[in-house]
């Protein structure tokens, strides 16, 4: 048997309110969230959705994460179009491999029964 044990995240994000003090430049909230700057512009890894309750809505990869990410809200074609304004919280793995990048987001999919994923899923929805 093979054991995976996934890594903590690099980033987790959350949709917020901004904060202003005097002085502060207000930053134009992108669905509900104000950090997207912060998600790293040129590695690949993986990432998690979730929902205000903390359950895992979808779970995806990609060669450059902000891009993918911001693709989810903008795509007419992303499984996650109808379900946009479920996404709460923001997980993002830094995985440069290719293949380690495959085996997590497959591995995640199934072990936490990820919502709306289509694709790789070898568990049966309730």
């Amino acid at each position: 048997m093979i054991k995976i044990e996934m890594p903590k995240p690099d980033l987790v994000i959350r949709q917020r309110e901004q904060v202003l003090k005097q002085g502060d430049v207000e930053i134009t909230p992108y669905f509900g969230f104000i950090d997207f700057h912060k998600i790293t512009r040129d590695k690949g890894g993986i990432f998690f959705f979730y929902n205000e309750k903390n359950e895992l809505l979808f779970v995806g990869k990609a060669r450059k994460i902000r891009q993918r990410i911001k693709k989810h809200f903008e795509d007419n074609v992303s499984p996650m179009k109808n379900h946009r304004d479920e996404i709460h919280k923001i997980e993002v793995y830094e995985i440069e491999d290719p293949m380690e990048r495959e085996i997590y987001e497959t591995y995640a999919i199934n072990q936490f029964q990820a919502k709306y994923n289509i694709d790789k899923v070898f568990f049966e929805r309730q």
